[in-house]
């Protein structure tokens, strides 16, 4: 059966988004880029809200391509050649490569996708769509950088509703920017 993960950037007090709706605290260096582009080789199919949905769109872009380097052409045809499925209240179509709007309820599609075949993680980006997710107790490992900046307030990584869930490092690691990679697995 796949893992679930939950893979998101979060600033030290804990918000994946600040305030003022910006996360440009979190944009990676290029060590941190290749890590990333190492994470999604081992992903089957990946899981985003509606606004994370719209702000990975950016990579289909080909004027923003005409500017890229090495680095991120191969992030843009790997996420692009992903299969995507997103979840949302308010969009009745999506226009990007390999996605779709979710059909069913975020545990149906989890288990659903759980029990494809392959041997790939089902990733969740987004916090709102990982807090449904975790209500469920369905995510398996969760994943985060920590970046070095307080925004005071924003998007929590961790929505938990005041539920326990128990814990495991699997890894860690520090990049050069002071940025700090977290690996969890869940306690079952």
């Amino acid at each position: 059966m796949k893992r679930v993960t939950y893979s998101m950037g979060m600033t030290l007090d804990g918000f994946v988004v600040g305030p003022d709706g910006r996360f440009d605290w979190g944009d990676p260096d290029d060590e941190e880029f290749r890590a990333a582009i190492d994470e999604v080789r081992g992903v089957d199919v990946h899981l985003l809200g509606r606004k994370l949905h719209e702000t990975m769109v950016y990579w289909e872009d080909p004027v923003q391509a005409a500017t890229w380097g090495d680095a991120e052409r191969e992030w843009a045809d790997l996420w692009n050649a992903l299969p995507k499925v997103v979840f949302s209240r308010t969009l009745t179509s999506v226009d990007a490569s390999n996605t779709r709007l979710a059909t069913a309820s975020v545990g149906e599609e989890i288990e659903r996708l759980r029990a494809e075949p392959g041997d790939g993680e089902v990733a969740i980006g987004g916090a709102t769509l990982a807090a449904a997710a975790a209500e469920l107790g369905l995510i398996d490992e969760y994943r985060v950088r920590v970046s070095p900046v307080l925004v005071g307030g924003g998007i929590p990584y961790f929505a938990m509703d005041e539920r326990r869930v128990d814990l495991e490092l699997l890894s860690t690691r520090t990049y050069r920017t002071g940025a700090v990679a977290l690996r969890y697995g869940v306690r079952r």
